[in-house]
């Protein structure tokens, strides 16, 4: 294994090529300092942060895998193409931007918009999973691939009137869930039963136990590989609401007349 010790003088360019030139598959990184775009386009190694990394975490990622003892910044995984991100932290904003393959693992929460112009095709299907919490504008613009937010250790309610120092009633999701999606699906994992999600008129909602979804069973099962922390059988004993594009209202009948 190479091992890279740095701080926040070392530029995303010399920290890339000493990645890159290395015969090593597995690189750790210690002190990572809000460098940029590490990892971007990055095939066949495996990283492991310690630290915070900079906006655009593997961007362009195709087939590596990251590890990160932190949090990260925003864009991680900025038109991913393939390969693996799992972070023990936070993520910020826009996460899985454009994103087309791989997978993105999140043990906390992400910020607003992330998701947002999410695709697939043929084979690759990527996915984004949310242990926490997602900002505003999830999905925004999903033209496929998943999404999947657990909602775990969130506050508890306060005499059913939100949630304790919360600004949205649903502190899982926020507000303008699912904004122009047009394609692919999200899964939002229900405190109770008769949880209550607000969509647009574009968007199809139902609801299903999680052992009967059998495309989340992969997903909750290596969450739970990556975060020892979290009971798979809670997961898989909750309820889900999926969103999908309405074909009966397609999103093009919000700005356009037929």
């Amino acid at each position: 294994m190479l091992e890279l010790n740095i701080d926040f003088k070392t530029p995303f360019e010399e920290l890339n090529e000493k990645i890159r030139a290395s015969s090593e598959t597995n690189v750790a990184i210690f002190g990572c300092a809000g460098q940029r775009y590490i990892a971007a386009g990055l095939s066949g190694k495996e990283l492991d942060i310690h630290g915070i990394p900079g906006n655009a975490l593997g961007a362009y990622l195709d087939g590596s895998v990251i590890n990160v003892r932190g949090n990260v910044q925003d864009a991680t995984g900025d038109t991913m193409n393939g390969g693996e991100i799992v972070i023990f932290g936070c993520a910020g904003d826009a996460t899985g931007y454009a994103m087309r393959g791989g997978t993105i693992f999140i043990r906390g929460n992400t910020g607003y918009r992330a998701g947002i112009h999410m695709k697939a095709y043929k084979s690759q299907q990527p996915a984004i999973i949310i242990g926490g919490e997602a900002g505003s504008f999830l999905g925004e613009y999903q033209a496929g691939g998943i999404i999947v937010v657990f909602g775990l250790d969130l506050p508890k309610t306060l005499n059913g009137k939100g949630y304790a120092g919360h600004p949205y009633k649903r502190p899982d999701v926020g507000d303008f869930l699912a904004t122009g999606m047009h394609g692919g699906k999200i899964y939002i994992r229900l405190h109770d039963k008769k949880g209550e999600i607000e969509v647009p008129p574009y968007i199809k909602l139902t609801k299903k136990s999680g052992r009967e979804i059998l495309e989340l069973s992969d997903y909750i099962q290596k969450f739970c590989q990556h975060f020892e922390d979290v009971n798979p059988a809670v997961l898989f004993d909750s309820t889900y609401a999926i969103l999908e594009p309405n074909a009966e209202k397609p999103y093009k009948q919000t700005y356009c007349v037929n």
